[in-house]
C-alpha cells in the first residue's frame, strides 16, 4: 500500500511539472530551430551582434562619456565579434554543465583569449585597421589582448552557459516555424551582402593609403561612396594603421607577430 501511494505521488508530480514546462520547451512539436543547427546559430550571432554593439556603446557613454558607434559593419548596429563570439561559445560550450563554472570559466578565458587576439591580427593583416588597442594596459600581448579582458570572456562563458544560452534559446525557438526558416535565409543573405560590403570598403581603404589606384568600376564606386571621412565617421574606433606612417601617427605600438612587417 505504500509503494502504491508513493508511485502516485511521483505520477501527480511529473505531471505537474509536464504542465508546467516552458511552452518554448525543444521537446515540444513546432519548436523552431531545434538543437544546434544553422537556424540557431545564425539567430545567435544576430541577437548577440546587436546586443553587444548596444552594451559597448553604453560603456563608452558611462567610462568615457563618448557616444560611440561600436557596430562592425556599414549599415545596422552589429557586432561582429560578439556573434561570432557567441557562436564559437556555442558550438564549443552546449554541453558543458554550468555545474562547473570553474572549468567554464578558464576555458572561457583561455578561448577568449586566442580569439580576440586572431580578430585583432586578421582585421590588421586584411585592412590596415585597428578597433582596440591594449597596449597601454598590463599583462597585454602585443596590444591585442590583456589579462583583465580575457578574464571578461571567461565570465560571459559562465554566464552564457549558465543563463543566457538556454533563455535565447527559448526565444528563439518561439519563432513560428511557417516563416522562420524563409526570414532566416533573407536576414543571413542581407547580413552576409552588408559583411562583403563593409569588407570591400576596408580593403580600399588599406590600399588608397598604400597608393594603389582604383583600376576598375567596383573600385572607382568604393572609392566614392565610402572614402575614409565616411568609414571613420561611420567606425568610430577605428584607427588606419595599415602603414609605419599611420602606425607611428596613431601611436600604436608595431607587434612583432605581423608577417611581412
Amino acid at each position: 500500500m505504500p509503494t502504491l501511494v508513493k508511485e502516485r505521488t511521483r505520477s501527480r508530480a511529473a505531471a505537474a511539472v509536464e504542465r508546467t514546462e516552458s511552452p518554448s520547451s525543444e521537446t515540444i512539436p513546432g519548436f523552431f530551430a531545434r538543437g544546434v543547427n544553422f537556424y540557431k546559430l545564425f539567430w545567435l550571432f544576430f541577437i548577440v551582434s546587436f546586443l553587444g554593439c548596444m552594451v559597448e556603446t553604453v560603456f563608452m557613454v558611462v567610462t568615457r562619456g563618448q557616444l560611440q558607434n561600436r557596430s562592425g559593419v556599414l549599415y545596422g548596429s552589429f557586432s561582429l565579434v560578439w556573434g561570432l563570439g557567441a557562436v564559437l561559445f556555442t558550438l564549443c560550450f552546449h554541453k558543458l554543465s554550468a555545474k562547473r563554472p570553474a572549468l567554464v570559466f578558464l576555458a572561457g578565458t583561455l578561448l577568449g583569449a586566442v580569439y580576440e587576439y586572431a580578430c585583432s591580427w586578421i582585421q590588421e593583416v586584411l585592412f590596415g585597421a585597428c578597433f582596440w588597442d591594449y597596449s597601454h594596459l598590463p599583462f597585454n600581448i602585443n596590444g591585442r589582448v590583456n589579462l583583465v579582458f580575457s578574464m571578461f570572456w571567461g565570465l560571459a562563458a559562465v554566464l552564457w552557459v549558465g543563463r543566457a544560452y538556454p533563455a535565447m534559446c527559448r526565444w528563439i525557438g518561439r519563432i513560428p516555424n511557417r516563416f522562420g526558416k524563409p526570414l532566416t535565409l533573407v536576414l543571413a543573405g542581407l547580413m552576409v551582402l552588408n559583411i562583403a560590403v563593409t569588407s570591400a570598403a576596408l580593403g580600399r581603404m588599406d590600399q588608397r593609403h598604400k597608393g594603389v589606384p582604383a583600376s576598375n568600376a567596383v573600385e572607382l564606386f568604393l572609392d566614392a561612396q565610402y572614402p575614409d571621412r565616411v568609414l571613420l565617421k561611420t567606425f568610430t574606433n577605428l584607427t588606419y594603421i595599415g602603414t609605419d606612417e599611420a602606425r607611428a601617427a596613431a601611436g600604436v605600438p608595431k607587434p612583432n607577430d605581423i608577417p611581412g612587417k
